[in-house]
This record gives C-alpha cells, sequence and structure tokens, in this order.
C-alpha cells in the first residue's frame, strides 16, 4: 500500500459532491430517484489566462475568487438536479434570473444587495472587534493597549465559530456538512493507496488540513499577526478607528494569500512545524465535517474516480 499527497480537492454540494483534479472537475449529485448524476464542469481557470497570477501569495486571493465562484455556481446546480427546489420554487429562480438578465432594476437590486453583504462582513469582521475593544479599553482605562491586535483576532475568530455553529444546527445544511465529510474520506483513501470502496473510505479520518474551513480560521490567525505588525509600524493608526479599519480592508488579499501558502504547505508536508498550523483548521472542522452514511460516500467515490488522472503522478503535488 503507498502512501500520496494529492492536489485533487472538492466541495460539499446539495446532495452531492464536486471534485477538482489536474485536469477534470466533475460533480456528482444523487437525483431523487435514487441514481447518480454525473457531469463534468468545463472551468476557465484564471491562472491559466494570466500567468502573473500563479505567483505566490497572488495565486492565494485568484484561487479563493475562482473558488467562490465555481463553489456557488455548482451548489446551485446541485439544488436543481437534486431536487431540493420543487418545480414551482425552480420555476421562481429560473424566472427570477430572467428578471435579472433583462431588467435594470433586478441589478441594480442585486449590486446594491452585494453591496450590503460586503458592509455586513466589513462591519462584523473588521469594525466591530475594533469598536469593542476601543469600548472595553477606556472602560479599563487604556491598560489593554498592548493586546489590541489580540483582542480583535479572538472576537473575530468567536464571531466566525458562532455563525459556524449556528448553520451547523439547520438540517439541510448539516447534511451538506455530512457530505464534507465524505469528500475527506475519499481523498484521505486516495492518498492512503487503498481501493475505493464504501468500507474503506469509512474507516479513514475526517479532518483533512486542505479544507476551506481551516483555510478560513487560518485567515483570521494570519490577521491578527499582520494586525500587529500593522500596529508597530504605525501605533497611530489606533488612534483613527475609520482609517485603520480601510487599511486592514486594504491587507485582506495579503492576508487570504498568506493563508493559502500555509493551507498548501500543510496539504503537501507532513511535520511537526505544519501539524502546529494545521491544528486550529482541524480542531474547528468538528462544526464543519459530519460523518457521513454510505449513500453519501458513494457519491464522493464516484465524483473522485472521474478525476483521477490517467497518469496518477499528475495527480500529485
Amino acid at each position: 500500500m503507498s502512501c500520496k499527497k494529492t492536489s485533487i480537492g472538492g466541495q460539499a454540494l446539495i446532495e452531492g459532491i464536486m471534485m477538482r483534479g489536474p485536469k477534470r472537475t466533475v460533480m456528482a449529485v444523487r437525483k431523487k430517484d435514487g441514481s447518480i448524476d454525473i457531469s463534468e464542469r468545463s472551468i476557465s481557470s484564471f491562472k491559466d489566462k494570466y500567468p502573473v497570477l500563479k505567483l505566490p501569495i497572488i495565486r492565494g486571493v485568484a484561487g479563493f475568487v475562482e473558488s467562490m465562484t465555481v463553489g456557488y455556481k455548482a451548489m446551485m446546480d446541485s439544488a436543481e438536479i437534486s431536487g431540493y427546489l420543487d418545480e414551482e420554487e425552480l420555476q421562481a429562480e429560473k424566472e427570477k434570473a430572467e428578471k435579472k438578465n433583462n431588467s435594470a432594476l433586478m441589478a441594480a437590486i442585486t449590486i446594491v444587495a452585494t453591496v450590503l453583504a460586503v458592509i455586513l462582513s466589513i462591519g462584523l469582521f473588521i469594525y466591530l472587534p475594533s469598536l469593542a475593544f476601543k469600548g472595553i479599553n477606556y472602560l479599563v482605562g487604556g491598560v489593554l493597549s498592548p493586546l489590541q491586535s489580540l483582542f480583535e483576532g479572538i472576537l473575530k475568530i468567536a464571531i466566525f465559530l458562532g455563525y459556524m455553529y449556528a448553520v451547523s444546527l439547520m438540517k439541510d445544511i448539516d447534511r451538506v456538512f455530512r457530505y464534507h465529510g465524505a469528500e475527506h474520506k475519499t481523498i484521505f483513501c486516495y492518498e492512503a493507496g487503498e481501493e475505493l470502496t464504501v468500507e474503506n473510505v469509512k474507516k479513514q479520518g475526517r479532518f483533512h488540513p486542505r479544507c476551506g474551513t481551516s483555510f478560513m480560521i487560518l485567515m483570521l490567525i494570519v490577521s491578527i499577526f499582520v494586525t500587529f505588525v500593522l500596529d508597530a509600524i504605525v501605533p497611530w493608526l489606533k488612534g483613527i478607528l475609520w482609517l485603520r479599519t480601510i487599511i486592514k480592508l486594504l491587507l485582506v488579499p495579503i492576508i487570504c494569500g498568506i493563508g493559502y501558502e500555509l493551507i498548501k504547505v500543510c496539504g503537501k508536508y507532513d511535520n511537526p512545524v505544519t501539524k502546529v498550523i494545521a491544528a486550529p483548521g482541524l480542531w474547528i472542522q468538528r462544526l464543519t465535517v459530519k460523518e457521513p452514511d454510505d449513500s453519501m460516500i458513494e457519491i464522493a467515490i464516484a465524483a473522485m474516480k472521474e478525476v483521477i488522472p490517467e497518469n496518477e503522478e499528475e495527480a500529485k503535488w
């Protein structure tokens, strides 16, 4: 039995899984009649079009934007294929999509909704922690000033964990998280060099160092260190909340890029250093990666088999 590290990754969907290999991206979804729909996704990578996006740090930002775009589309398609939306809901969604394409008003509403979502994210993860620290630090006479970066980082992580816990209580999201477990276990099985069968996949671990959840928590941890450096270089920014918020927002791509590089290293190497880096993400995965049932594992195997190249060396790092 061989052991290898693979570049193949996946995403849990509604009653399905998308696997992305070195040459193909395939989505497997369980239909209402119990059969498995397998479809290949045609994806034009940003990094293939613009080689500069393959550079370290930059590739992390490009990869994140691409994965969000591809993942959202796959999630919507899986909802339709699985029958998650009934006929009336599906027709309503299609009509809404047509209106978005044909109506300037709907386009404006979409833009406004996107802007509001961005503002909410900035408020929760950037402005609110700074505001909360300013208020608490004032009440205690400013003694917490040296700990500002740490305080804000811990609060951001707490908000993230609270959100993930809340959504995990939803029945439909819980199923997606169980498919997430099937995805991880199947990748582990392939990396272990074992035959892709339900029994072999079931005995694998479900927490993988190269996971979107780990990426998010690493970004939050990296932001603590980046903010600490920022405060050390320009300490006067601490007193100007709005300007500090803008600067931290501009640093998000750098934080994203560093987080990506760390995840990449953790997925490729297994040593004491990478274990320490991966530990927070692996722990947080207890919220987002649940134990799958056999039918979910079958979906993951079906998707995985489609993306393994004939020359398996191409699937390695």
